[in-house]
């Protein structure tokens, strides 16, 4: 495509153009080798150049092109880049080299094991979030405090740099609470029945979740096949004025945007180390304005925590780590053996809290009881009612239907609720002997739903239809794989079948794993 009839671009500057290429969270521009800009400056494939559209500027890394995608007075943009410069198409960019990044000293630093000063780790967050990092930048910095190589000074500077570079909200309520889980378990959907049990007790709970980076649904993944969750700060503050809670997508309010950044990288890594953990989930609660927080540690085998060790010492720097920075911290060890409930992937998982609220006969028992035990710690933690009668007083609210009509309204205020779909497509996988379910495999489980097409395909993923200790005969269900595509409800079977052992069958009851 050429460009109009314009005048030639001046000389560091370009005409911008909508490459429509998806790199993530990464800005990319794109330059012909033989560009006047290219030629004069010196510029390489992967240097990192300053642009500027209009008052906006970001820092991008380059790719070279050797044909005729671009004229020679173009510049191609990501769609990263796109969306943060906010351009017309074919208006001038102006290039020109970046400041020094001096804010890698620090890192540097911390490869050679110095701690950092709190100013140093806000200089780094600040480059951060400025997009002065690309991913070679961001995985030196999370590998450099990965293993243990934070102190807990390091790490409540940290969590307090990371609130530093967003939005914090602000409310007029003197008690605002909160709960997270770690994650690492498929189905883990108690937040949307907690929200409207303590928004019917009364208490406020502005809940802001996540998407899905690498499982089968976040819970604002999940929450969207209900309402809408992508609302800006004044609509979600209208919300839970009206109605004491909310459940909305936390990146839609720029909430310790300096997270959100880095679990990208982290995830790709593999990496996930307890302080940088710590410093992300208390980091968000503490942006959102909330002051007393519950966290859920699911521990189990083939869970994201795996011993109880582990799960202890995360639950201790929790707590130590939310005092530092102002928050009422406290955590629930649970049981992470399996997964909560039946389905697995956004409009399953929507559809199982669906008849825990309504109180439906055949509703997953194991997720409503996880939500009335961790809805009960939310109300004892506010201080509205004394140790050993949250439970209670959540399933009186549950079992009576205020938080079903709570629920309603609060769908209602994020602009309507709406039903769940379901799959095109569907097909069973069966045991293959008698026998009793002895384990079965969070991960693996969850490789399968994604492979399905869950997120992404909001009806796609699994309902699951045993639990530990289902006695179960050749032949009989184990689960259902839903897919919106054939292709890739094949692509599904075909991995769970070559997988032995995901829904593993023993022929007598085994001992169930310990957690506690």
């Amino acid at each position: 495509m050429n460009a109009p009839d314009t005048d030639p671009p001046e000389q560091h500057s370009l005409r911008v153009r909508r490459l429509g290429i998806d790199t993530y969270r990464e800005p990319i521009i794109y330059m012909r080798e033989d560009c006047h800009i290219c030629r004069s400056e010196g510029f390489e494939a992967r240097s990192r150049i300053k642009v500027t559209v209009g008052g906006r500027s970001i820092v991008a890394t380059l790719n070279i092109l050797r044909d005729s995608l671009l004229d020679p007075g173009d510049l191609g943009l990501s769609d990263a880049a796109w969306r943060l410069l906010q351009p017309r198409e074919y208006d001038l960019a102006f290039l020109s080299h970046p400041e020094p990044l001096s804010s890698l000293s620090y890192v540097r630093a911390k490869i050679y094991g110095h701690s950092l000063s709190e100013s140093q780790l806000n200089s780094i967050m600040q480059d951060i979030v400025a997009g002065r990092y690309d991913d070679v930048h961001l995985s030196a910095f999370i590998t450099a405090c990965a293993g243990s190589r934070l102190n807990i000074d390091e790490v409540v500077a940290l969590t307090r740099s990371m609130i530093n570079t967003g939005s914090r909200l602000k409310w007029q309520q003197p008690v605002l609470v909160d709960k997270h889980c770690v994650g690492g378990l498929p189905g883990n959907r108690t937040t949307l029945i907690i929200v409207p049990i303590v928004a019917a007790a009364g208490l406020a709970m502005p809940k802001t979740s996540s998407r899905s980076i690498t499982s089968p649904a976040g819970t604002a993944d999940t929450m969207e096949q209900l309402a809408p969750v992508d609302l800006d700060l004044d609509q979600m503050q209208e919300v839970v004025n009206r109605e004491g809670g909310c459940i909305v997508w936390g990146g839609a309010v720029h909430l310790s945007p300096a997270d959100d950044i880095l679990i990208a990288v982290e995830r790709e890594l593999d990496i996930d180390s307890e302080e940088q953990l710590i410093a992300s989930v208390l980091s968000k609660k503490a942006a959102a304005g909330s002051t007393h927080v519950i966290i859920d540690i699911p521990v189990g085998s083939t869970a994201k925590i795996r011993s109880m060790n582990t799960a202890r010492s995360l639950a201790d720097t929790l707590v130590q780590v939310g005092g530092e920075i102002g928050l009422n911290v406290r955590a629930r060890i649970t049981d992470g053996e399996q997964p909560v409930g039946r389905g697995i992937g956004p409009a399953l998982e929507a559809r199982d809290v669906l008849a825990v609220l309504r109180g439906e006969a055949e509703a997953p028992q194991d997720l409503r009881e996880r939500a009335l035990e961790l809805a009960g710690d939310v109300l004892e933690l506010s201080g509205s009612l004394a140790d050993g009668e949250g439970y209670e007083r959540a399933r009186a609210l549950l079992d009576d239907g205020s938080a079903w009509h709570k629920f309603q309204a609060i769908c209602a205020a994020q602009g309507g609720m709406r039903q769940p779909g379901v799959a095109a497509h569907r097909i069973d996988v069966e045991a293959e002997v008698d026998g009793v379910v002895a384990s079965i495999d969070n991960r693996r489980l969850a490789t399968i739903a994604k492979l399905a097409g869950a997120p992404q395909a909001p009806t796609a993923g699994i309902d699951l239809k045993v639990r530990r200790g289902t006695r179960v005969n050749a032949g009989d269900i184990l689960f259902t794989l839903h897919a919106e595509a054939p292709g890739e409800l094949d692509y599904a079977l075909g991995y769970a079948r070559s997988q032995k052992g995901v829904i593993a069958i023993s022929p007598e009851p085994a001992s169930q794993p310990a957690w506690g």
